[in-house]
């Protein structure tokens, strides 16, 4: 009989990102023969003060912050559209529904991937949830895979004065896996263990071996690939992309957010979205799956590390170290020029298909 799995994961979370590694960690728990339904959880109250307020007064905050931007009005509708239509659009890949699914009975429940355990943070549709550690769930047995403390710290975990009870909630866990040095530093010193140490599912599962929607071809072509969250990158930034783009005679076509150096904001589903990344001329990414989107479409990127505001450089500076890609990280606009050094893919390759038999190995385990 199949095991019965539960994914409880950010696959409502309205980003590209979320929602292929979700659907890469479904589809590799049912390749390895399981019954597979993902998970919900109640968001908790934030321990940072949540931006913009909560529920609607958030979502306003956020369209009036695009609509703020510099880019062009009708690509900055074309954002609004696509946040709009997301869950309808998308949700039915993941086989989910408007209807949750709070804490069915399972063989094993996967926590993970993504930044489940980024409990620190303002975001209302996170905040800090109980069951994003697994309390009250209803599985035999509790295990997390590829998970992430994203930017929180144990520093940021006393300051808030919740360190006791995220370590309590840890060590009911079976196993522990993690995607990041950052997160398995925190289990380390709050738990006593060395987590096991994955690749994202986006990674992990081969997308362009075996995701059969993922079109061949798309009507467009010379194209700079810009991927960030809107407004992320700054006007200072956006100047020197747009000069870059300038100088190789490519239009700047934005995913996942409108930036103000944008010509067109690209709505497509998630797959076409890998597409898009396939027949870029280059990218420029301050995301983590921005990049991996790059690497397993052998994509010529740089990745914008940053230390400030919100900070990405715990899990980038990471994620290039692993797949031994340092030298496509920058920091600063003026490391463009990086773009025009190729990437020999061939070790990185390697390391992902050595990491993928390690990640069915640790799943295979808590599935018997």
């Amino acid at each position: 009989m199949a095991a019965k799995v539960g994914i409880l994961s950010m696959q409502r979370i309205k980003n590209y990102g979320s929602f292929l590694q979700a659907y890469g960690l479904k589809h590799i728990l049912e390749d390895l023969g399981c019954e597979v339904q993902f998970v919900d959880y109640h968001p908790g109250e934030t321990l940072v003060p949540a931006d913009g307020g909560n529920g609607f007064a958030r979502r306003l905050s956020k369209v009036l912050d695009v609509i703020k931007q510099n880019g062009p009005l009708k690509e900055k509708i074309r954002f609004i559209k696509y946040k709009k239509n997301y869950a309808s659009n998308y949700y039915q890949y993941l086989g989910i529904t408007d209807e949750m699914n709070f804490s069915p009975t399972l063989d094993v429940l996967v926590i993970g991937s993504d930044e489940v355990f980024n409990c620190v943070q303002n975001n209302t549709n996170v905040g800090f949830s109980p069951e994003l550690f697994g309390q009250g769930n209803k599985a035999k047995r509790l295990v997390s895979y590829a998970a992430s403390f994203g930017n929180t710290t144990v520093e940021k975990l006393e300051n808030y004065g919740v360190r006791d009870k995220v370590t309590r909630w840890l060590k009911e866990f079976d196993a522990i896996s993690v995607r990041d040095k950052n997160s398995r530093e925190i289990i380390k010193e709050l738990v006593g263990i060395e987590a096991v140490y994955n690749l994202d599912p986006v990674l992990i599962y081969d997308f362009i071996g075996k995701c059969n929607d993922i079109p061949q071809s798309i009507p467009d072509k010379d194209y700079m690939l810009l991927y960030g969250y809107s407004g992320r990158f700054s006007k200072e930034e956006c100047k020197e992309i747009r000069r870059f783009a300038n100088t190789k005679r490519l239009k700047i076509f934005c995913i996942g957010g409108v930036q103000d150096c944008c010509d067109r904001f690209i709505d497509v589903d998630p797959f076409a979205v890998i597409a898009y990344f396939q027949h870029a001329n280059c990218v420029v990414t301050d995301t983590f799956h921005g990049t991996i989107m790059s690497v397993i479409t052998h994509s010529q990127f740089v990745s914008v590390v940053r230390e400030h505001g919100y900070g990405n450089s715990q899990k980038m500076n990471d994620l290039l170290e692993r797949l031994e890609l340092t030298d496509r990280s920058v920091s600063l606009m003026n490391g463009l020029s990086i773009i025009d050094k190729r990437i020999d893919f061939c070790n990185t390759d390697l390391i992902i298909q050595r990491e993928r038999k390690e990640a069915k190995a640790y799943l295979e385990q808590w599935l018997k």
